[in-house]
């Protein structure tokens, strides 16, 4: 396998947007990691700020928590987790917007930030600021319709900025396919770093993708990684990409 972090395409400007995004998804996430350190509060935080599928489609508030009242006593007897089914969660539609920015843990923010900081800013320079910030926006609720509509009775809140970095990726291979990647290789006990084109790594990356969301159709086991917003993001990505690049050019021919 391999792991991408950085590469050889110089910035035209300075992607406040993206530096934007960095910080607003650390901020959460240390304020979730220091002041919610009670497991409770911070599920209840994940609850009401993630992305659920079945709440989305059938607004089954009262029901849903009562649910995951009885699974979480079910996982960790020991913590009382009455308060759950207390919490007022978002308005369905809204956590589409507030699920991009909350992570389940360090390695899943730090891998999320890392694919951010190497791709955000070429295709934030390719766009513009303000053309940028609403493609992010565009990715995030691509990615999170879905994943909506492949796992609609899933109970599992969604986080992650993920399926709006996927979005990121999509456009970058478009944009840059000649680009060159450095990547992390790791194969058995070997361990080295080379340069690929950007079709490759990001090609490949979505191959993966779409062979775990097909293969996990199959799984009774629904949860673990949201493959379904990676998917959408990534053709989301492509595509407003695909329609920004041709109105440049006939924008650049009249």
């Amino acid at each position: 396998m391999f792991f991408p972090y950085r590469d050889d395409n110089p910035q035209v400007l300075i992607p406040y947007v993206t530096y934007g995004i960095l910080a607003l998804n650390v901020l959460v996430f240390l304020y979730q990691t220091l002041f919610l350190a009670d497991p409770v509060a911070s599920h209840a935080f994940t609850l009401r700020y993630g992305l659920i599928p079945q709440y989305f489609w059938q607004n089954n508030a009262p029901e849903l928590l009562l649910q995951t009242e009885q699974m979480m006593s079910r996982y960790e007897p020991r913590i009382a987790w009455d308060a759950l089914g207390q919490i007022n969660l978002l308005p369905a539609g809204l956590t589409l917007l507030t699920a991009p920015f909350l992570h389940g843990g360090w390695l899943h923010l730090l891998g999320n930030l890392l694919f951010l900081y190497v791709f955000a800013d070429n295709v934030e320079g390719a766009l513009g600021h303000r053309k940028f910030a609403l493609f992010y926006l565009f990715a995030a609720l691509a990615a999170g319709f879905a994943q909506l509509y492949m796992v609609p009775e899933s109970m599992l809140p969604v986080v992650g900025a993920s399926g709006a970095i996927s979005g990121v990726l999509g456009a970058y291979m478009l944009r840059y396919p000649k680009a060159r990647i450095h990547v992390f290789v790791f194969f058995v006990i070997i361990f080295t770093t080379i340069r690929l084109p950007a079709f490759v790594v990001l090609g490949w990356w979505f191959a993966i993708q779409a062979f775990n969301g097909i293969l996990s159709m199959s799984s009774e086991v629904s949860g673990g990684i949201a493959w379904f917003e990676h998917i959408g993001g990534f053709v989301a990505g492509l595509s407003f990409m695909a329609i920004a690049g041709r109105r440049r050019k006939l924008v650049l021919k009249v």
